[in-house]
Order: structure tokens, then C-alpha cells, then sequence
């Protein structure tokens, strides 16, 4: 029992670093402890007598696990909410060590996860391991399965991705902001030419099932029939920052009944989810914007 606790006490030493880690993996606070938690069990199964250095042995761990949980959400090809709208830090909680707050929340933003999010799963593990917590490429190489000069183009496509995409950031938010502000003008007045230009021609339109209870489609497809859907709705949606994204939110009694979550590309709409359950909602950061 001592030697359970012993090793319980060195992982507790090493738990803020990690949950950094799988926090800027993953983007998701719920997952970042879901991905530590199965450090720790796989810790305690594993005989580490020989593992002179616990720190990077418990970070290639997560690592790994991250990766299976990135490589998971592509399989499935859902738009989960934490693909397009990552936690907020303060979605923390409370009572979390400060040490821990300063760990999550330095250097990252809303604006960088979502930049994260764009990027393949050993593209982001490379990047975060290398340019956010200095690990050799010597050491990444195993995780992602290559060699260490893969390793290292690897990180050096994302970082281009990311300083491409972190250089005007406002911008970026005010074009994605017109299309959509744009967007629901056009629902409203029912300019259905208007939500054809607007939107891409494969557009995408996802409900999640609470969504679909309250009388959404669970999947639209094609410029046609996404704009049929919209011309003359969305009556009481309003523009909104979520989470660091623009979107909109369809409120009652200043609480979320409805996000709907734009993925827009070269100035179209390309994909919209519809999101309505009541547990992912209310940990959402949100401000009406007033468009």
C-alpha cells in the first residue's frame, strides 16, 4: 500500500504539467482530465522501476493518449462541440491551484485553439509538445511513429499554420463576422438568393439530438436545400461571440437554447452545427454581439 501511495503522491507532483499538455491537445478541459486519469491507471499497471524520468514518461503517455482521442474525432467525423468551440479558461475551476490557472492559460486563447483545431492530430501533438513544452524531437518521434526529422516537419507545418493564421487574427474575425452577421439578415428577410451566395455548394447542416428533439433535421446537405431551410427562420438568433467564435445563439431569459456554430472558408459557409444540449450549453462563454 505504501508503494501505491508513494507513486500516487510522484503522479500528483507532475499533474498540473500534464493536464497542460492534454489541454492544449485536446482543447476540451473535460477531456484534458479524462486524458490524465488514464495516465495514472496505466501508471499504476506499469512497472516504471526503471524509468529514471517520471515527468517524461507520464507526458509521452498522455501524449499518446491524446493522439488516439484526436485520431478518434476524425474517424468519426462528428462535429463535436469541442472540434469548433474549445473551453474557455475560465471553465476552470474555482478552486483549481493557481499554479495550475497560470499553466492553462499562458499563451493560450481561444484564437490559437481554434487555430489548433485545424490541424492534423500528429500535426498539433509535434507542435504543443515541441514549441509549448520543449520536448526533443528524439522524444516525439515514437509517439507519432516517425523519425525525428519527420517529427520535425511535422511541427514546422503546423507552426507555419499557426503564425499564418495568428498574424491577423481581428481580421479574420471581422470577415467571419460580416459572412455571418450577413447570414442571419438573409434568414430573416428570407433572401433566399442572398443565402445562396453565402453559402459553399456542399454546405453541411448538423443538429445534435437535443437539437433534433426540438424539431431540427439531424443532417441537411447542398446549398439548396440548406437555404431552404433558413429562408425566413432564425427570427430570434442573435450574433454572438462563443467561446472566442462567431456564431449566434437563439436565448431565452439570457440562457443558450440554441448555438449555431459556422465553419466558413474562403468567405463561405461550409458547415453550420446546431447545438442544444442543455449540459455542453451552459459551459459555453458567450456575449451577444448585437448584429
Amino acid at each position: 500500500m505504501d508503494g501505491h501511495d508513494g507513486l500516487a503522491e510522484r503522479f500528483e507532483e507532475h499533474r498540473t504539467h500534464l493536464r497542460a499538455v492534454a489541454y492544449r491537445m485536446l482543447g476540451s478541459l473535460g477531456e484534458a482530465d479524462d486524458a490524465v486519469q488514464e495516465a495514472w491507471l496505466r501508471l499504476s499497471r506499469s512497472d516504471t522501476s526503471g524509468v529514471e524520468n517520471l515527468g517524461g514518461w507520464l507526458t509521452a503517455v498522455v501524449a499518446r493518449v491524446c493522439l488516439d482521442m484526436l485520431r478518434s474525432r476524425k474517424s468519426r467525423r462528428e462535429e463535436a462541440l469541442d472540434e469548433h468551440l474549445p473551453d474557455p479558461i475560465d471553465g476552470i475551476d474555482p478552486g483549481a491551484d493557481p499554479e495550475q490557472a497560470v499553466l492553462l492559460a499562458d499563451s493560450i486563447g481561444p484564437a490559437l485553439l481554434v487555430v489548433l483545431e485545424t490541424l492534423a492530430p500528429a500535426e498539433r501533438l509535434a507542435f504543443v509538445l515541441h514549441d509549448m513544452f520543449a520536448v526533443p524531437f528524439e522524444e516525439i518521434a515514437p509517439i507519432v511513429g516517425r523519425s525525428p526529422a519527420a517529427a520535425r516537419q511535422l511541427a514546422s507545418r503546423a507552426r507555419r499554420r499557426v503564425q499564418g493564421m495568428a498574424t491577423a487574427p481581428s481580421a479574420d474575425l471581422t470577415r467571419k463576422r460580416e459572412v455571418v452577421e450577413a447570414f442571419l439578415a438573409a434568414s430573416r428577410n428570407g433572401n433566399f438568393d442572398a443565402l445562396l451566395a453565402l453559402l459553399d455548394p456542399d454546405v453541411v447542416l448538423r443538429a445534435d439530438s437535443a437539437a433534433v428533439r426540438m424539431g431540427a433535421s439531424s443532417e441537411v446537405r447542398g446549398v439548396q436545400t440548406v437555404a431552404t431551410t433558413f429562408s425566413g427562420r432564425a427570427q430570434a438568433a442573435q450574433l454572438a461571440l462563443v467561446n472566442g467564435a462567431v456564431g449566434a445563439v437563439w436565448a431565452q431569459g439570457g440562457q443558450p437554447r440554441v448555438v449555431f456554430n459556422f465553419t466558413i472558408t474562403d468567405g463561405k459557409i461550409v458547415g453550420i452545427d446546431l447545438l442544444a444540449d442543455p449540459e455542453l450549453l451552459g459551459q459555453l462563454d458567450w456575449e451577444a454581439l448585437g448584429g
